[in-house]
């Protein structure tokens, strides 16, 4: 119990940020979905954009240029799958070099001097991090596939279906593209509160103050941006 203590004494100020930094990432998780089911926001408006689409769909026979659109969206979460791998290599070839690292940064006037096994863990956060997002862009690539199958499945105009059976379809589509879209901003969250872990090989307060800031740029975006007034107002009109 004594050595815990010491421990806490030693490292309270990374503790505190690394706690922060928790509650930041998961809180802004819990809260934008949460806000999302009464709030319009990209997510929501997006998902009404992707229901009017694939109710579309339906209605075409020729469909070339819906399934370009599902493989452009494919593309994009595909590059930053590759990408985050190529950052975890980084990574990991950085993790054998850490004590030049250390020197490096101990150079930076307001950096606090921190021990190996700081410097450790803190990529290891990093680490952790990328891939948590590496399988979100890759099980929203799936997402996207089985988006493909469902579209490639669909009845044709001039099927004997009845008007529920095409409703019912649409909504699964468009759910279906909802989840991987969701997934991929997931993954796209991941990469900006990674940009905040930077700070704490600086400064612990740095850490906190760019994981707070982290925050409320995703919430402007996501909520309260112009891009999602144009959505709104487009969807209205």
């Amino acid at each position: 119990m004594s050595e815990l203590s010491a421990f806490a004494a030693t490292y309270w100020k990374s503790i505190l940020a690394f706690i922060w930094f928790l509650a930041c990432f998961y809180g802004y998780l819990l809260y934008s979905e949460h806000k999302a089911q009464s709030t319009p926001c990209l997510s929501s408006v997006l998902h009404q954009y992707r229901q009017a689409w694939m109710e579309r769909i339906l209605d075409r026979e020729m469909r070339v240029a819906d399934t370009t659109v599902l493989a452009n969206l494919e593309r994009s979460v595909a590059f930053f799958a590759s990408a985050t791998m190529l950052i975890l290599a980084g990574l990991m070839t950085v993790l054998s070099s850490t004590d030049k690292i250390i020197d490096l940064v101990a150079d930076v006037p307001f950096a606090t001097i921190a021990t190996r096994a700081e410097w450790e863990i803190k990529l290891l956060l990093l680490v952790a991090l990328f891939t948590y997002a590496f399988f979100k862009f890759t099980w929203s690539l799936r997402q996207y596939g089985f988006c493909a199958v469902m579209l490639g499945g669909a009845p044709n105009p001039d099927d004997q279906v009845t008007e529920g059976e095409r409703t019912a379809t649409a909504i699964r589509m468009a759910r279906v593209a909802s989840l991987a879209a969701n997934n991929f901003n997931q993954g796209l969250r991941t990469y900006y509160f990674s940009l905040a872990v930077i700070g704490w090989f600086f400064n612990p307060w740095l850490f906190m103050a760019l994981s707070s800031g982290i925050v409320w740029v995703l919430y402007r975006r996501e909520f309260k941006s112009r891009t999602l007034r144009e959505l709104v107002t487009s969807r209205a009109g």
